[in-house]
């Protein structure tokens, strides 16, 4: 499974990007950077994160460093499967 990819097709659809995600990369910045990721928008990427890859993430897990990059976001998901 291509955990990055995946991961920016969840992107794509919660934020409703149209496509946008796709030229997305491990350096693009998110939070901050992207007006579509509020903090109602990351609640539902993390719903989303967690049905599609089947884990669940506490509260304590979380801070803005996760959703600071394309990157730092695939490394948390990669974390939580490994």
């Amino acid at each position: 499974m291509d955990i990055q990819k995946e991961v920016l097709t969840i992107i794509d659809e919660v934020l409703s990007l149209g496509g946008r995600a796709a030229g997305f990369d491990a350096s693009t910045p998110l939070l901050g950077a992207l007006p579509e990721l509020d903090s109602m928008a990351v609640v539902g990427l993390l719903n989303m994160l967690e049905e599609r890859f089947g884990f669940v993430v506490e509260d304590d897990e979380i801070d803005g460093a996760t959703f600071a990059t394309v990157g730092t976001l695939v490394d948390f998901v990669s974390g939580k499967l490994g």
